[in-house]
């Protein structure tokens, strides 16, 4: 008796393959096989001219999903039949959340099998683990399928249905999504808080104390029995203290006087109190905690962190990576208690087997808590893994084996000082036991130097003791406004608020950076302007759909859904059609909203405009009878915008550029210019003569201002030679480039060497042993680490060389020597094959070799360029893709137990169509875009 067993990746098929019986064959499934149109090429023929057909449901048709294979997945669906003729069973062991069960159904509809199938679950991948799920098979669960399928439509009816309105009245390749546009709504509301915050400043002072030669430091806490003003006091609004709070503000001059006053003064100890408490470890990981610590410690992305977890889970090392779960089983608490006890002794061991109960709202308790897998747990060096995935496994290790350690315990010390009128403080800290401490602090990447830093140990002290005062200094502080988001930051919002699922937050923030809405800036999230414009325009016209409170009770209902609590037809019915439905909505509104209205960005205190037009945001002010535009330049935050940088802008537009002065040698004028990308200095004019004169960007942190002649011309010869290298005679220079100065060490035909230059070298005056100095640092010592591929695929069968994925500034690639070729839109990275990437490389290196014969022969244009013949893409094979379809249409959805099927919209595809496999760089406004698993957004 043979068995087919299907799983969703080849790393997972590989991984369980290990620990199946003889008879059973592995296949991997790619991720779903059928899925929604992606765009309007794979709509079929017979339903194109159906008004519903671009949105791909059929709300008249009880929304009935119009469900296609799309051409890259025939392939894979022909192996799968062709395994199935040989197969006596089907065991379909996708994953164990929704998408999972998803997968599985439209596996059983596709493939329609004729042996006996069985559901298999798992949450990890180890031998034990196989073999239980083996003799627990279960019947695909109905309700999740529904439960997925239900979010899948609605998000499409929310993409599909608000996008085109974005693309009319603000601006083409918008998007917007359930909760992808709370997402934006909330990092919006936080610049907001920036661009109404005021600054405000204070001073206090710090005294250096001795006590038998042993220093410590104490601050000024009240003055004449009133507690001193710190920042918590201040109103962000104005700048000033709050109102009803009775401090003392100190100026400078204040601080200075009352500085030079208690230097003489008698100091002594009133007072001396010592708390001892103690710090319970945290839970285990769940899929969001995981990425806000991943971001914190090891500065991954959510989308990279859930990329890592899948390898893991997949190749058996961690247990399923999305959970909302923090349970342990006894296995595992077992298992981490053994760590413990080998690795740090019984002492460490918390006295009970402790569980965490889990608070998240609209949590659900279906898997464990991230862990690593198995009854015993590898350590990190015994996985031999490295990389990213090294780390990641380190983390979760720690957190898990730190989870059934003791509590820290601690004491926190305060002494209360005495001079004259000034009441100052010292705080200590001392770490009585480390406990849990010693495998994992939050935060931290090193227990043991996090032990140290939070010790802050003081001399003994007793009340009445008298004191040495060395030196009292004082300072000065500003008020700072409230931190943009981190991607962990707003993970942590997005769970604590109960706005969509831990699984999709990778994509959802990854989506609205990818879309334009956000700049990650030093892991800072920073919105755009046209993040504004959207946020106001679905403010002013659809206030439930970016409302905390509102997104969050549909995710309730979403979950009651996949319960059996609430019927999923009433509630779409309820949601999109009639008269209160998102459809009326959308189409009573259209006419309502003024396009130029929709473009505007309304800032406090500016009169300038500021709109978004088709190539970015520009000012537009009023002078004189006429109106003056002005692109911003794109690393303006909105918070930051103010009237001098307007003012800035708005005079190179009038007047022209700045003038810094001549070059001493050629006698050309040297000016300063703001472009779209900051400004930069720019040699003589532009003309036909000199269509492009001579520019170069100024360094990070240099101001317009602060540009002399000297200066500009030292810019303008980068790259400038600082010598040769003494062993290898190559030439080496200096240079600024994108991503800032750097050294470069040029050997022609044996490649070329760069390093980033440190904060405190000069690109104009660094010398050439500093370069050598440089040069001979390893690269991993740079600020910008060598890139990780996501996945290694195999070598090239024709030269050999490695193909991997990695992720780049517009997407995922597939890499083959010089050769970069983008991963097509909505192929997940985990489903890549080798053979696939040899197709878009293959297809690259053509397009290339065209364009190079192309250019050689200094071809023009031709009659046969003017005929108007349509462009059709071909798939690998060369063959033109053909759209699929395996649905059916009808009026009713009833539920089919014993399949698990649910009637769905049907069409036959009879003609052949194209499909593009090449990612597009920008959405294109005529024509739904597709998004991927989990995702909101067309």
């Amino acid at each position: 008796m043979s068995t087919l067993v299907i799983v969703e990746s080849p790393t997972k098929a590989k991984t369980i393959r290990n620990y199946l019986p003889a008879g059973y064959q592995v296949e991997a499934s790619m991720g779903h096989v059928r899925d929604l149109p992606r765009s309007a090429s794979e709509i079929p023929p017979d339903v194109k001219g159906e008004k519903w057909a671009q949105l791909g449901v059929n709300p008249e048709a009880d929304f009935a999903p119009l469900y296609i294979i799309p051409s890259d997945k025939k392939k894979v669906v022909k192996t799968l039949k062709d395994a199935l003729r040989q197969a006596d069973e089907l065991v379909l062991a996708t994953d164990e959340d929704r998408e999972g069960e998803s997968i599985s159904w439209h596996l059983l509809q596709v493939l329609n099998p004729k042996v006996p199938t069985r559901r298999m679950v798992f949450h990890e991948i180890t031998q034990e683990a196989i073999q239980a799920a083996l003799n627990n098979c279960r019947d695909i669960d109905d309700q999740l399928v529904h439960a997925q399928e239900t979010r899948r439509i609605l998000d499409r009816l929310v993409g599909y249905t608000l996008s085109p309105l974005l693309w009319k009245k603000i601006a083409g390749g918008l998007s917007a999504g359930r909760v992808q546009s709370v997402a934006v709504k909330l990092v919006v509301a936080r610049e907001k808080e920036r661009r109404a915050f005021r600054r405000g400043s204070y001073w206090d002072l710090k005294a250096t104390l001795l006590k038998e030669q042993s220093s410590f430091e104490a601050k000024l806490y009240a003055l004449g029995g009133t507690r001193l003003a710190t920042g918590s006091d201040f109103d962000e609004a104005t700048g000033r203290i709050a109102e009803g709070r009775q401090v003392v503000l100190l100026d400078e001059a204040q601080a200075r006087q009352l500085q030079e006053r208690l230097q003489t003064g008698v100091w002594t100890v009133s007072n001396l109190e010592e708390r001892p408490n103690t710090r319970k470890p945290s839970p285990p990981f769940t899929t969001s905690t995981l990425q806000q610590e991943a971001n914190r410690k090891l500065r991954l992305s959510a989308r990279d962190t859930m990329r890592v977890a899948q390898n893991l889970y997949e190749q058996g090392y961690i247990t399923y990576m999305r959970t909302d779960s923090v349970h342990l089983s006894q296995q595992a608490i077992e298992a981490a208690r053994s760590c413990v006890a080998a690795k740090y002794g019984t002492e460490y061991l918390s006295p009970k087997p402790r569980q965490y109960a889990t608070k998240t709202k609209g949590a659900q308790e279906a898997h464990e808590a991230i862990r690593p897998a198995g009854s015993t747990f590898r350590t990190p060096n015994e996985t031999g893994l490295t990389g990213r995935e090294a780390a990641l496994y380190d983390l979760i290790w720690k957190r898990t084996v730190a989870s059934q350690m003791a509590e820290a315990r601690q004491t926190n010390i305060t002494a209360a000082i005495e001079v004259e009128d000034a009441l100052f403080r010292a705080t200590g800290k001392r770490i009585d036991f480390p406990g849990f401490f010693r495998a994992y602090v939050e935060g931290s990447d090193d227990p043991n130097a996090a032990i140290e830093d939070q010790e802050v140990l003081l001399p003994a002290l007793k009340t009445g003791d008298g004191l040495t005062c060395a030196d009292v200094a004082a300072i000065g502080h500003e008020t700072q406004p409230p931190a943009r988001y981190t991607e962990a930051a707003l993970v942590k919002v997005l769970e604590s608020e109960g706005i969509g699922r831990p699984s999709t937050y990778a994509t959802v923030i990854g989506t609205i950076i990818d879309r334009g809405y956000v700049r990650l800036v030093n892991n800072s999230l920073i919105p755009t302007f046209t993040a504004f414009a959207v946020t106001t325009l679905l403010e002013q016209n659809f206030p439930d759909l970016v409302d905390v409170r509102f997104t969050a009770r549909m995710e309730q209902t979403l979950d009651d859904i996949s319960t059996g609590e609430v019927d999923w037809l009433p509630y779409l019915r309820a949601f999109y059609a009639g008269d209160e439905g998102l459809e009326q909505q959308v189409h009573e509104r259209e006419s309502q909203i003024d396009p130029t209205a929709a473009r505007t960005v309304l800032l406090n205190d500016l009169e300038a405009k500021v709109r978004i037009g088709r190539y970015g945001p520009y000012i537009e002010i009023d002078h004189g009878e006429e109106s003056v535009r002005a692109s911003i330049p794109a690393d303006v935050p909105p918070a930051d915008l103010d009237e001098e940088q307007i003012e800035r802008i708005i005079k190179q537009k009038i007047e022209g550029p700045d003038k810094v002065g001549l070059h001493p040698e050629t006698g050309e004028p040297i000016y300063l210019r703001i472009g779209p990308y900051g400004p930069y200095v720019q040699l003589g004019e532009s003309s036909d003569d000199n269509p492009n004169p001579k520019r170069a960007s100024l360094p990070k942190g240099m101001q317009p201002e602060d540009v002399t002649v000297e200066t500009a011309v030292g810019l303008l010869t980068l790259p400038r030679t600082l010598g040769t290298h003494p062993e290898t005679g190559a030439v080496i220079k200096a240079g600024q480039g994108r991503f800032g100065p750097y050294i470069l060490h040029d050997q022609g035909k044996e490649g070329r060497d760069y390093r980033s230059l440190k904060a405190d070298d000069d690109v104009l005056t660094v010398t050439l042993d500093r370069a050598l100095e440089l040069l001979a640092q390893p690269k991993g010592g740079r600020g910008r680490k060598k890139a990780e591929p996501l996945k290694e695929l195999g070598n090239h069968p024709d030269d050999g060389e490695a193909i991997a994925v990695f992720n780049g500034p517009y997407g995922p690639y597939v890499k083959h020597g010089k050769i970069n070729a983008s991963v097509p839109e909505g192929v997940e990275i985990d489903t890549i094959t080798l053979e696939q990437a040899l197709g878009w490389i293959g297809a690259k290196a053509s397009g290339k070799a065209a364009k190079t014969k192309k250019a050689k022969a200094g071809t023009s244009k031709t009659s046969t360029a003017k005929t108007g013949r349509p462009k059709t893409s071909t798939t690998k094979t060369g063959r033109t893709a053909r759209s699929g379809s395996t649905a059916r249409t009808t009026k009713t959805a009833a539920a089919n137990k014993a399949s698990g099927t649910r009637q769905t919209a049907k069409t036959t595809a009879k003609k052949p169509s194209t499909t593009k496999t090449t990612k597009p760089r920008k959405a294109d406004s005529s024509k739904p875009q597709e998004p991927t698993a989990e995702a909101d957004f067309p």
